[in-house]
């Protein structure tokens, strides 16, 4: 008979297992891993050259920093709604005519809302008042911001432009984003969004990605240690709410 210690060690043991297993599958390896978000878009398109790029919600530009260094010949527009940021953003890139701050937030419609967080400038920040006692965070600051759907920008500012990369990281309402995109999506040729335990509290799921995007003939891959892994076919198993990053790859004929 197997002693109570020894369950309680195999358990740790096999708690530590899964936490490596999934960390090497890219499943909640989405923290500071900016320079690897983007190489695994260049692997995916190797042959793509970017000259127009989106960062909705740029935060403290880390990400648009990144995109600037690795791509010479980018423009990147950078929308990013909370005031502490804002400041960020603009001392950061002060002079530098290939970013375009706009100080707003992107949804699926015109609207005025709050941004809810636990600190100013946080990179929490969300439009739904998350639920995070159990990590001792409290979401009692709120600040009134702009949204807008970007397919109306995109029309009235960028002429239409075919964009090469869209990155969407606004804790939980990527997909609220994503269908405020409209005409835009199809002459975006990739798309790198996040996803994990802030899609708890508005409710939204993998599966909701996986269905948006592979009926808009798109690809959609994880990003892990070892490179992009393409996930050919939706399984629970995908529901993994801790960070993880995802990059969707456009098939369609208007990009060609």
């Amino acid at each position: 008979m197997i002693s109570k210690y020894i369950k309680k060690q195999r358990i740790k043991f096999l708690e530590k297992t899964e936490r490596w297993a999934s960390k090497n599958l890219g499943k909640g390896w989405g923290t500071e891993t900016i320079l690897e978000e983007i190489s695994q878009i260049q692997e995916l398109i190797p042959y793509v050259q970017p000259s127009l790029c989106i960062d909705v919600g740029g935060n403290k530009g880390l990400y648009t920093d990144a995109l600037l260094n690795l791509f010479p010949m980018a423009k990147v527009y950078t929308f990013e709604p909370a005031a502490a940021n804002l400041l960020a953003l603009r001392k950061r890139f002060n002079g530098n005519d290939r970013v375009t701050i706009i100080p707003k937030g992107v949804a699926r419609e015109d609207a005025v809302l709050k941004l809810y967080s636990d600190t100013p400038g946080s990179g929490l920040a969300s439009l739904t008042k998350r639920q995070l006692d159990h990590f001792k965070i409290s979401f009692e600051h709120e600040e009134v911001i702009e949204v807008i759907s970007f397919e109306n920008f995109w029309i009235d500012n960028l002429n239409k432009a075919p964009i090469d990369i869209c990155k969407l990281d606004i804790e939980g309402h990527e997909l609220d984003a994503l269908r405020g995109m409209g005409a835009a999506l199809a002459v975006t040729k990739v798309v790198q969004f996040e996803f994990g335990g802030c899609n708890i509290d508005t409710r939204t799921f993998f599966q909701d990605f996986w269905y948006f995007f592979t009926e808009k003939n798109f690809s959609i891959y994880r990003i892990t240690p070892y490179g992009p892994v393409r996930i050919k076919k939706y399984s629970e198993k995908d529901e993994f709410f801790s960070t993880t990053n995802f990059i969707a790859v456009n098939n369609g004929e208007a990009l060609k």
